[in-house]
């Protein structure tokens, strides 16, 4: 009986010495994906600056160059100190009986983000960073539609009131364990979190700070195109660190979203160009740059779930409709969305959204996608992604609404005609963005 109760304690004790690496592996820290993931960080803020500056900037006119890029370098600040006193608590905290809407403050300036913590197999303090730079860049994209007038006081208080208000809330909804993520939306990368807020957000700051002075009676054409360009390169390589990086891993679902982000970039840039050649004769150094922007935009929601096939027809569908929502907000409508954020980013986060939940299909054949979670149609899918978009376009527009009346109450939202004449360089900073 001895012997028999030592080799079964034998056995018992190889049994655990050979399952060990497998039980301890979710608990493990993986090299190859914690580099990445570091790596796609970096990109991601790469985006943000200097890419979204330069892009901006060289749209606007010379007396506002600097005003831009200063207030995408200020959020960027501001945003990245709100993510680790709050943001990110809120946005991926366990929110408890309200954990569908919002998180909790249980990871308050990031108390809990030690040098051993992990989130999945990588550093939280990783995760936390990477999600940082979403939160940078969402509300910079907001910069674009009221560029040239908004006070630069009130560009960072409305900022980071927005962030709190409406980034953070919907993030937790679509990643954090909240209300759509437990009803299957498909947003890899941020069609709904940055892309419908951002460009619902800038949409309703158009209508509520008014239009330039001269819009439509006056030439406001971009002052350095070469910037713009420059800056668009580099959001597009940027742009993989943000689709490829949300896989968090280096595998083949990175892999995947990174061509299909490549792809759907090419195509929107070379739709975009051929409605303008078709339209007005000639294609735009302007037109190409902002098809790259919507093909991007658009495929990123779905840039892990769609196949090289699907990428190619969603590209093209974000060129050409992009380009006529561009048309129509600034000819039809005569809004003045500067920068022209909601017709790009944010039609681009609707049909990319929506398109996700029908490309996401593995019965396309070549255009087939990695296939819907188990119990799920191409009609229940295509549902979630509309209940998605409906939701968080109907809270971004109120809540965003909101936060501009007060801000307006607390500093005024505009600068005087006077100061918008003279430009928000002077007015605003006391410099200038050429000494020639």
């Amino acid at each position: 009986m001895t012997i028999t109760k030592t080799l079964l304690s034998i056995r018992a004790a190889l049994v655990l010495l050979l399952l060990s690496p497998l039980m301890a592996h979710a608990d493990e820290l993986n090299g190859a994906n914690t580099a990445w993931i570091i790596t796609a960080t970096a990109l991601v803020l790469f985006m943000t600056i200097p890419g979204l500056s330069l892009f901006y900037a060289g749209l606007v006119r010379v007396k506002n160059s600097l005003s831009v890029l200063m207030q995408c370098f200020a959020i960027t600040c501001a945003a990245s100190l709100i993510w680790m006193i709050c943001g990110y608590s809120l946005a991926f905290g366990d929110g408890g009986s309200a954990n569908a809407w919002i998180g909790n403050l249980s990871n308050f300036m990031l108390g809990n983000v030690m040098e051993g913590s992990l989130s999945g197999d990588i550093p939280e303090s990783v995760f936390a960073m990477f999600q940082m730079t979403f939160a940078i860049i969402t509300p910079a994209l907001i910069v674009g539609a009221f560029a040239e007038r908004m006070r630069f006081s009130a560009v960072l208080i409305f900022s980071c009131i927005w962030l709190l208000a409406v980034y953070v809330p919907v993030t937790h909804w679509v990643w954090g364990g909240g209300w759509l993520g437990e009803m299957g939306l498909l947003d890899f990368a941020g069609g709904t979190v940055v892309h419908i807020t951002a460009g619902v957000g800038a949409l309703v700051a158009a209508l509520v700070i008014g239009n330039r002075r001269g819009f439509q009676h006056q030439p406001m054409m971009p002052h350095n195109l070469t910037m713009t360009v420059a800056g668009a390169g580099m959001l597009w390589v940027g742009w993989f660190g943000f689709n490829a990086g949300s896989a968090l891993a280096a595998n083949g679902d990175a892999g995947m979203a990174m061509l299909v982000t490549h792809i759907s970039a090419a195509t929107g840039s070379l739709a975009w160009m051929l409605m303008e050649w078709v339209k007005h004769g000639k294609p735009s150094v302007l037109g190409i740059v902002t098809g790259m922007v919507a093909g991007l935009g658009t495929i990123t929601p779905a840039s892990g779930f769609v196949g090289p096939g699907g990428a190619l027809i969603i590209g093209f569908t974000a060129g050409i409709v992009c380009y006529f929502a561009t048309q129509l907000v600034k000819l039809k409508f005569k809004i003045d969305d500067s920068l022209d954020v909601f017709p790009v980013h944010g039609m681009g986060g609707i049909l990319g959204t929506l398109l996700a939940g029908i490309f996401a299909s593995a019965e396309l054949g070549i255009f087939s996608g990695q296939g819907y979670a188990e119990g799920m149609t191409m009609t229940s899918q295509f549902k979630v992604q509309v209940i998605g978009v409906l939701s968080t376009f109907v809270y971004t527009a109120v809540v965003t609404f909101i936060i501009l009346k007060l801000v307006d109450i607390m500093v005024g939202l505009r600068v005087d005609d006077e100061q918008e004449v003279q430009g928000l360089d002077l007015s605003q900073h006391d410099e200038r963005g050429y000494d020639l």
